[in-house]
């Protein structure tokens, strides 16, 4: 096991890596631009490092600084967490030429699962469902309107590398193709180097399942069961949720087997999560692999009581599962939202500014992982969240109540946050009744806020 880990990242994620290490009698190395000096969990850990100033691309993107800080520090492996350098190859591969453990995927399976395309063409040769599209990227706009004649119209364009919706457009008829196409090439271009599309059919109110997944160096594979994330603004998660409110014990089955099959496929090791969408008939349709944790892992640890930042790091250390997928429970119903500084009201405009007050709900059931409190200053330079409220309970009805609750107690004053917003959503009868999809809140809005 390792004596001490770098932790390549800030805020929530950051925290949450130094609880876990200080649990297992790891020593922890935080990392710091200028703009999150003095931030309080920065002394929770044993040591900490400025590594520039406080846009990311100087600071928590500096793969030099990273990697001088855990030489300096004497780390014996670094901790991604999410965003930043998580899904990076490069970085992965770094590391390991240093002699420092990355705790994740190794660079080859990064790079195979990280390509859209490739991991598609993976997924078939798993039996893993995937939407009907274009047979590889798109070469050239002839190529483009023929593939998507044969898929029919409406198609969705989308890029082979990235996320969050970035160089991703709906074409509903042969007249709009070709400049969708242009602006998804352009937007990926400039979001990740790399402008190259391919063509899927677009699916029509779905719902975004995916599968939490672990998996060690000697290839024993288990999932931790499923999570809904269909309320969406923008292909941003706003809330998710464990079990999904609406596929069938079935359907459940077969999306977390499909999701082992395919890391078993692509010779995966460390966390890893399956994303699928879900058609209003149940059918599932692979979408992507994100290489690294996810931002709402706690969900699933509230339903199956495994830590999994511990496992990553035991899995990096080279230990095997502790756990066989017979040992995995589905227990109960944990709901999570993401607390954004934002203002819901004003287009979800960001808000960075100086929290005046803070109030943090409590009891039983309710957990609210944050780095944020009374006197800290949101920087403008990262993203919006600064926290995750999560609730647990018997039933979903229940969880439900508890989150209406607990949201009514989260105080935040100084700053506009998203919590008003997202208690408005709770509330609805199509929340409640599990019939929102991944659209649903840009469809209505309007209407209720």
């Amino acid at each position: 096991m390792y004596s001490r880990v770098l932790i390549a990242n800030r805020g929530e994620i950051a925290l949450r890596i130094i609880r876990a290490c200080k649990e297992m009698g790891i020593e922890s190395v935080a990392v710091f631009s200028e703009a999150d000096r003095g931030s309080a969990y920065l002394e929770l850990a044993d040591q900490s490092y400025c590594i520039g100033p406080a846009k990311s691309a100087d600071s928590y993107l500096k793969i030099d600084q990273i990697i001088s800080a855990a030489e300096i520090s004497g780390a014996d492996a670094i901790h991604p967490g999410y965003g930043f350098l998580a899904e990076n190859s490069k970085f992965n591969e770094i590391c390991r030429d240093c002699q420092i453990d990355f705790i994740g995927p190794s660079p080859a399976a990064m790079d195979q699962l990280g390509d859209k395309n490739q991991a598609r063409n993976l997924a078939k040769r798993a039996s893993v469902p995937v939407v009907p599209g274009s047979a590889g990227l798109i070469e050239d706009d002839s190529e483009a309107l023929r593939d998507a004649k044969a898929i029919g119209y409406p198609v969705l364009i989308k890029a082979t590398a990235g996320g969050g919706g970035k160089g991703m457009r709906v074409a509903e008829s042969e007249k709009d193709l070709l400049n969708a196409l242009q602006q998804a090439r352009t937007e990926a271009g400039a979001a990740f180097g790399n402008p190259a599309v391919y063509l899927e059919k677009y699916i029509g109110s779905p719902r975004h399942v995916e599968v939490q997944v672990l998996a060690d160096h000697a290839g024993n594979v288990v999932h931790l069961w499923e999570r809904d994330c269909s309320t969406q603004r923008r292909h941003q998660k706003l809330i998710e949720e464990s079990p999904s409110p609406t596929i069938t014990p079935d359907v459940r089955r077969s999306i977390c087997e499909a999701a082992v099959r395919l890391i078993k496929n692509a010779e995966y090791y460390n966390a890893g999560t399956v994303e699928f969408i879900v058609d209003p008939d149940n059918n599932f349709y692979f979408i992507e692999v994100n290489a690294r944790i996810q931002v709402e892992h706690p969900v699933t640890e509230m339903v199956t009581g495994i830590d999994l930042i511990k496992s990553q790091i035991q899995i990096a250390a080279g230990e095997d599962l502790q756990f066989q997928q017979a040992d995995i429970p589905l227990s109960g119903a944990s709901i999570e939202c993401r607390i954004n500084a934002e203002d819901a009201r004003n287009n979800f405009r960001p808000c960075p500014g100086t929290i005046e007050q803070m109030y943090v709900p409590g009891g039983m059931g309710v957990r609210f992982d944050s780095h944020v409190h009374p006197g800290y200053t949101v920087p403008p330079f990262y993203d919006s969240m600064i926290g995750k409220l999560l609730v647990f309970q018997p039933t979903r009805d229940q969880a439900i109540e508890k989150m209406l609750r607990a949201l009514s107690e989260l105080r935040i004053k100084g700053i506009e946050t998203t919590a008003g917003f997202l208690a408005t959503v709770v509330q609805l009868d199509e929340f409640r009744q599990g019939k929102i999809d991944t659209k649903f809140v840009e469809r209505t809005m309007d209407q209720w806020y």
